[in-house]
């Protein structure tokens, strides 16, 4: 593939590309959401929380552009498949996907009942849910010829991370990074490019806690000391998106503060 620019005022343009982010109305995704709409990029929101994105759209308004939200389910094969449909049909290209949608449980594996519902149902949001969409969007970005796909992950995908227990977290994660990896081969001859992000402790529900003595482990173990933004993310999603970017696929990029650097 011929690279898409050729100064530098053109590397990091993404006016006009159509966008979609699962979970795109809180935390992390509306920080990815706000950051694309900011740069002149039209944003779809896909999630359950129609309210939430409703209210969301209003806010990236003020930036210009197209953002529309859409009712899914990523879990659900057949919810996944109309709103990708329905973003195809109303946005025309679909140029960037941004699998975000996460749910996170703490818990100790042999004190689950049998149904071990902590586990499943954080693998089907986090792994499967990525994978539908996944699968669903390549379609059309293989007859397009293009597009690019950004998985959130987490650096919990190459670590322990302590003091809680969350090994559905940390599994579907490094799930996460290792089908980043295998699309990112078996897409690249359709100019798909596939990448993730992995972010640390960041200012979201997911992973905000009123316990003080979790944040103030948390924060030791952080060099530069603070939680990271979701504005911070989204900078780094506008980057993947972007035509700088071209020549980068399979990779998974580390924003969390340094926390992994000791571990």
């Amino acid at each position: 593939m011929i690279p898409s620019f050729e100064k530098m005022s053109q590397a990091f343009d993404i006016k006009g590309k159509n966008v979609i982010i699962t979970g795109g109305n809180r935390g992390i995704g509306k920080g990815i959401a706000q950051a694309m709409a900011q740069c002149g990029a039209n944003v779809a929101i896909l999630a359950r929380d129609m309210e939430a994105s409703k209210r969301t759209v209003e806010e990236l308004g003020v930036y210009g552009g197209a953002h529309r939200g859409y009712s899914c389910d990523v879990t659900v094969f057949e919810s996944a498949k109309q709103a990708v449909d329905d973003v195809a049909r109303d946005f025309g290209v679909i140029d960037v996907l941004v699998n975000n949608s996460g749910i996170g449980r703490f818990f100790n594996v042999l004190d689950e009942d049998e149904s071990l519902k902590n586990w499943f149902d954080v693998i089907n949001v986090n792994l499967n849910g990525y994978f539908i969409m996944s699968y669903l969007v390549a379609k059309y970005m293989k007859k397009q010829n293009h597009g690019r796909i950004i998985n959130i992950s987490s650096n919990a995908s190459r670590i322990v991370n302590l003091p809680q227990r969350m090994s559905s977290y940390n599994v579907s994660k490094a799930g996460v990074d290792r089908m980043t990896m295998c699309l990112a081969h078996e897409w690249a001859e359709y100019n798909i490019r596939v990448n993730a992000i992995a972010p640390g402790y960041t200012e979201t529900d997911l992973t905000y806690d009123k316990d003080t003595d979790k944040i103030e482990y948390w924060m030791s173990a952080t060099p530069v000391g603070r939680f990271g933004k979701p504005i911070e993310v989204g900078a780094m999603a506008v980057y993947l998106a972007s035509p700088a970017t071209e020549q980068v696929t399979g990779d998974v990029l580390t924003i969390d503060g340094g926390y992994m650097l000791a571990r």
